[in-house]
């Protein structure tokens, strides 16, 4: 069934981003539970990650580089710095786009944690260079467990469109 739907770029890039883009906003609201604010996951992380497995693109990375800056603008961080976060996991993914084809949905989701924590040293490391003070590890921590849970899309969206385009089977 997904073989015969059609790559077009605002299938498989324009929607989903404008899904993260909602989802982010929506999680942004301050809400507490148990005293404590709930954890904002990286929603564009799992679309970073689908994007390099599903197929090379030019337009992937810079919807990536959007929603990233969206991200820096939305939470007031450094601007550039979750661009170059995600870009950095879009980066590893799509470096091991080779060794993932054919693989189970198992390897998959540890493909797409190494890219969460890649993104996530490296988003601790520029705020401690910019910053010259240590963000949370707890807060990173509950973050990162926040982002990783959100796989299971990322895999969907691998799922509609791996076998779109039949040039890259």
């Amino acid at each position: 069934m997904s073989a015969m739907r059609g790559l077009q770029p605002w299938r498989w890039i324009g929607v989903p981003m404008l899904q993260a883009l909602v989802a982010t906003v929506l999680f942004g609201v301050p809400l507490m539970a148990f005293g404590l604010q709930i954890p904002q996951p990286i929603f564009p992380m799992a679309l970073a990650f689908a994007w390099a497995v599903i197929r090379p693109s030019i337009l992937a990375p810079f919807a990536v580089l959007l929603l990233g800056l969206f991200l820096d603008v939305f939470w007031g961080g450094p601007l550039g710095l979750w661009a170059l976060c995600l870009l950095i996991a879009y980066g590893v993914a799509f470096a091991g786009r080779s060794m993932m084809a054919g693989q189970s949905r198992l390897i998959l989701c540890g493909w797409y944690g190494l890219a969460t924590a890649t993104a996530m040293v490296a988003g601790y490391l520029f705020v401690l260079l910019d910053s010259r003070s240590a963000p949370g590890p707890v807060a990173i921590a509950w973050q990162f467990v926040a982002t990783i849970v959100l796989y299971p899309f990322s895999q969907r969206l691998i799922d509609l469109f791996e076998d779109a385009d039949v040039r890259f089977r």
